[in-house]
């Protein structure tokens, strides 16, 4: 590499390191310099936290959530897709829908297992009474 294709690089990390610096220079000089007993509190608002941080979240909750960013990458790969329809013409029509189908399969298997059913549950006897009538 010669010197003149690594000066744009140098003038730019001295302009980060130089708005990084005025920056924290800044923070430190125009920043609050009053310490209440409440600055170093967990929370800043003095409010005491009362009972225990750690909450117990039901592993449905996660399970969604990390089907939820399964099938958020579909869209992804769809919006892709969709960009380039004209480029891609008919073989990328057709890997998309099979794309697509695959999906749906899948969401439907998980639905099925009762994967997206994080709700309460009703219970079987409600359910078996409501046959009967």
């Amino acid at each position: 590499m010669s010197p003149t294709t690594i000066w744009p690089l140098l003038v730019y990390a001295l302009a980060i390191f130089a708005l990084i610096a005025l920056m924290l220079g800044l923070s430190h000089t125009l920043g609050q310099k009053r310490r209440d007993p409440a600055t170093h509190e967990p929370y800043e608002s003095g409010i005491v936290p009362v009972g225990d941080a750690h909450l117990r979240i039901s592993v449905g909750y996660y399970l969604v959530a990390i089907l939820f960013v399964i099938f958020d990458l579909e869209a992804v790969y769809l919006f892709a897709w969709a960009v380039a329809v004209r480029e891609a013409g008919l073989p990328g029509f057709i890997e998309a829908t099979i794309f697509i189908g695959i999906l749906l399969v899948g969401l439907v298997y998980v639905w099925r297992l009762g994967a997206l059913d994080w709700g309460p549950e009703i219970s079987k006897a409600r359910s078996d009474n409501s046959n009967n009538c």
